[in-house]
């Protein structure tokens, strides 16, 4: 019995991943349960974000604001960010509309997007430093919400939304899922001790909240790509532009430092995505068939996180 929960533990993101794409394609060809496709797709629009919000509240629950400290490869993390996607948004904005500027927009969101809440997840499994990834997905959201509507405005100057509205809107999307339970974990940590010190005790489910969450996410990415009505060449070059960015992010991450802790901190920090945040930014401010990097970007890092965590739970380097 033993055994299969290690092998469950081992691939269960994997399994997530293999679940989401099974239930939305069972979902596609049954036509019975097309009328389910407004409720659910709620369910799992919504349910994602309150996953990833809860997720984020049991990792800030372990947190003191105190331990949330600028580290040297912060920087070096958010400057890589800006840099590559504000040199690659430079050369969208000479570009026509067509396949190239596509594939350069999703180069750009999947470069420039801000780090995920299972960031942390991960990164405390593999033993890094939580509180130091947590530090980075705060800083590189508050990049974010500023450096994305200049790179927006750039790009679509004849936009009828000004930069301050897109801000607003970025802002909206990602308050609720870091800046609120950032503000209760807080509050319980300095009013109440005992509920704080009963929620420390199960901050491990962040890890089968991330399950779920990964779920929902790949549901919304495989309807994405199903609808995008797009042919199979720039699907099959989407899904390399993605996978060669995850991969560059996770290489350049793990050479910030000597240190092992360190290596894996960053590695986690600056290659795991909120793609959940970059398919609704490629839909709702991009050409929307750019949504489709995320999903196959939430492929590609959960199935090197899937690596990581094995290569862990049995004693190996990596």
């Amino acid at each position: 019995m033993r055994k299969i929960k290690d092998i469950i533990k081992d691939w269960m993101l994997p399994i997530a991943i293999i679940s989401g794409i099974s239930v939305y394609l069972i979902y596609y060809f049954t036509p019975a349960l097309r009328p389910l496709g407004p409720v659910c797709g709620k369910i799992v629009s919504e349910g994602q974000r309150l996953l990833i919000a809860i997720m984020l509240f049991l990792q800030f629950v372990k947190i003191s604001p105190h331990d949330l400290k600028f580290k040297r490869w912060h920087l070096y993390a958010a400057i890589f960010q800006v840099v590559t996607a504000g040199a690659i948004g430079a050369i969208i904005i000479s570009t026509p509309p067509g396949d190239i500027r596509i594939l350069l927009e999703c180069a750009m969101i999947c470069l420039i997007c801000p780090t995920a809440a299972a960031a942390g997840v991960i990164t405390d499994r593999l033993e890094g430093s939580l509180a130091e990834t947590i530090s980075y997905v705060v800083i590189i959201n508050a990049i974010a919400t500023l450096f994305i509507p200049t790179l927006i405005t750039g790009i679509n100057p004849t936009s009828e939304i000004g930069f301050w509205r897109y801000v607003l809107g970025i802002f909206l999307k990602i308050f609720p899922m870091l800046i609120a339970p950032c503000l209760l974990a807080w509050i319980i940590r300095y009013t109440t001790h005992k509920l704080q010190r009963w929620l420390m005790r199960y901050s491990h489910w962040s890890f089968y909240f991330w399950f779920f969450g990964l779920t929902f996410a790949m549901i919304l990415s495989t309807k994405a790509l199903v609808h995008s009505h797009i042919s199979i060449g720039t699907i099959l070059c989407i899904m390399l532009i993605s996978m060669g960015c995850c991969a560059i992010q996770f290489y350049i991450g793990g050479h910030f430092s000597k240190n092992r802790k360190t290596r894996i901190t960053a590695r986690q920090a600056l290659g795991q995505k909120n793609t959940g945040f970059l398919i609704w930014l490629g839909y709702t401010y991009l050409t929307p068939v750019t949504s489709i990097a995320g999903g196959l970007y939430a492929i590609w890092q959960n199935l090197f996180n899937s690596w990581e965590l094995y290569r862990h739970n049995h004693g190996k380097e990596f």
